[in-house]
């Protein structure tokens, strides 16, 4: 395996890391806590959809990454598709679940190894959003079986968690600030990123 351990974040606000005053998002602290030399690249972008990410994924990964290096992809989406704008959803999950295999199949054939994140609660949005992101995850957490790539369902958690809560709530009604990414990074840290590291 090569030492040249390359990632690229893709994927949404949450991506991102909108709202933390340390600028670090769960990315940042996921790779702080990872003990491993890593070169990485967030890709996130405000209000993303799946849709964005299968658009625009390839042409701002591939020169990210070198035919000799050991690349890997974490994709991060569905809150934005499952908002619900003008009567409709912004993408159905059936196009969320194309849209993700797609990514993963194309992941597949350039040999780079994924991870995919579920979607976090927007807290603001309601109960009915988070029906619907909850099932979108477990959709795409059975997909992603499926296809034998790493899943870490974080919606359900996130969504009883009161620190998330109240920073949501004390902010934009969507992101979180430090403490509430610091809950989100942990649970990436223990839903199985360290066996993803690991693994050639």
């Amino acid at each position: 395996m090569s030492g040249d351990l390359r990632i690229c974040f893709v994927g949404d606000s949450f991506v991102q890391g909108i709202g933390d005053p340390e600028y670090r998002g769960w990315v940042g602290r996921v790779l702080g806590k990872t003990g491993t030399d890593i070169t990485a690249f967030n890709l996130g972008i405000r209000r993303n959809t799946s849709d964005d990410v299968r658009r625009r994924c390839w042409a701002e990964v591939e020169p990210r990454f070198l035919p000799e290096a050991d690349n890997r992809l974490v994709l991060s989406f569905g809150s934005n598709d499952a908002v619900e704008e003008n009567g409709a959803v912004r993408v159905a999950h059936p196009r969320t679940l194309d849209n993700l295999s797609a990514l993963l199949a194309e992941a597949r054939h350039r040999a780079i190894r994924p991870l995919v994140v579920g979607p976090p609660p927007v807290v603001d949005a309601g109960a009915e959003h988070l029906r619907r992101t909850t099932e979108l995850a477990t959709a795409m957490s059975a997909l992603t079986r499926s296809l034998d790539v790493g899943f870490i369902d974080i919606t359900t958690l996130l969504a009883d968690d009161p620190v998330w809560a109240e920073e949501v709530r004390a902010g934009d009604g969507a992101h979180p600030g430090s403490g509430g990414y610091r809950r989100l990074a942990d649970l990436i840290l223990g839903g199985g990123w360290r066996e993803w590291i690991a693994r050639p």
